[in-house]
């Protein structure tokens, strides 16, 4: 790989900044310059030459599973191209060989794309068990392994919780997963993009992200990554003509499924939106995710300190490897919907969640945004 470029030039490439102090990233984000180059280019394309160009665009598809795979320490042939988040869970929750009586075992707090699927298999014997998590996100991995028994097949969590920021160490996650017979499949959206990840020293058998969030992509362009050992477990969903090894020959109907996690793409893909996640995944790589993630928990650390000295209530916990790009806090006595408004007004983008404010710069912010924050909630 070259030589990593200088963090310091990121924000030249998020022309969002010239205008927004944007930190809002755990909920949609804005898309990176090399994204909007590359989809417009696509578009250009389809425009003047329809679909004359098509091997080219898979090229470039193709070009985006090795970058994914090679981003968290994986095989190509482990990565599918998916269209969301929710639909990598579904894969496993609806094509895993269930018997009646096994168990599930997540967060109370997870975000609802990572509930809903597990919930929906209570009609085939499964039980979801919800484990309660600290005011601060904290989960207490003793009260996790209490909840594992015999029939537990998965356990699924988020890497960083959405609404509080706490991210989880998976490699003590892993270990304990497994001592207790389970497989672990993350949703890795709050934290791909920001946090390096190898899956060959973390042993994770299964994980999904969107590309709209801190990996600065569309929506509808996502990422699922199988463990090979695990890719006969799954009954495939979805299956298509791009399901199989012969994709290509549709006079020959077999079901001959690609031995590799390919499977899993049915049909036509999103060629708009992965060739611009590609473009966006190759910036990312380009700066290292080590000083993109050194970045953000600087920009993180900062924002907590003017916050409190602001009178603010950090409610996020940032302790060590725990903390993420994700920062909730609350203000006495203030409507969190109307703040929220009024930073809209002034031109700075955060949500609510967790029950107070939540944050979420990326490593293209700078003190400037933080301290148009801080005027602001100080003004409210």
């Amino acid at each position: 790989m070259n030589e990593p470029r200088p963090i310091a030039t990121f924000r030249s490439q998020m022309p969002i900044s010239s205008h927004w102090a944007y930190l809002d990233h755990a909920a949609v984000a804005p898309l990176s310059a090399p994204a909007h180059a590359a989809m417009g280019k696509w578009a250009r394309d389809a425009l003047d030459n329809g679909a004359t160009n098509y091997p080219d665009w898979i090229a470039q598809l193709t070009r985006l599973r090795s970058l994914a795979a090679e981003s968290i320490g994986a095989d190509p042939r482990e990565i599918a191209l998916v269209s969301n988040t929710t639909a990598g869970i579904n894969l496993i929750a609806e094509g895993f060989p269930w018997q009646p009586g096994d168990n599930v075992v997540t967060r109370a707090d997870e975000f609802p794309s990572n509930q809903y699927p597990w919930l929906n298999l209570a009609a085939r014997g499964v039980d979801v068990r919800r484990v309660p998590v600290g005011e601060d996100g904290r989960l207490d991995l003793n009260r996790l392994s209490d909840a594992c028994d015999a029939r537990t097949r998965v356990v699924t969590l988020s890497w960083v919780a959405y609404s509080n920021g706490w991210r989880h160490d998976l490699d003590e996650v892993a270990r304990l997963v497994h001592d207790r017979g389970a497989l672990l499949f993350v949703d890795a959206i709050q934290g791909l993009g920001v946090f390096p990840l190898d899956v060959r020293r973390t042993p994770i058998d299964f994980l999904a992200a969107d590309g709209h969030k801190w990996l600065l992509g569309p929506e509808g362009a996502a990422l699922f990554y199988c463990r090979s050992e695990h890719l006969e477990r799954l009954r495939p969903l979805g299956v298509g003509w791009n399901s199989v090894a012969h994709q290509h020959d549709f006079s020959r109907i077999e079901l001959e499924l690609k031995p590799t996690a390919e499977r899993y793409e049915g049909g036509s893909p999103n060629c708009a939106g992965m060739i611009a996640l590609r473009a966006s995944l190759e910036l990312l790589a380009g700066f290292g995710f080590e000083a993109v993630a050194a970045q953000v928990l600087e920009l993180t650390d900062l924002a907590c300190r003017k916050l409190a000295a602001a009178g603010a209530r950090i409610v996020s916990n940032r302790e060590g490897q725990n903390r993420s790009g994700i920062v909730t806090f609350t203000l006495p006595h203030a409507d969190h919907q109307q703040v929220r408004q009024a930073c809209l007004n002034r031109g700075i983008v955060l949500s609510c969640r967790g029950g107070g404010l939540r944050i979420s710069p990326h490593a293209y912010n700078n003190e400037a945004d933080l301290d148009r924050l801080i005027e602001a909630v100080e003004s409210v």
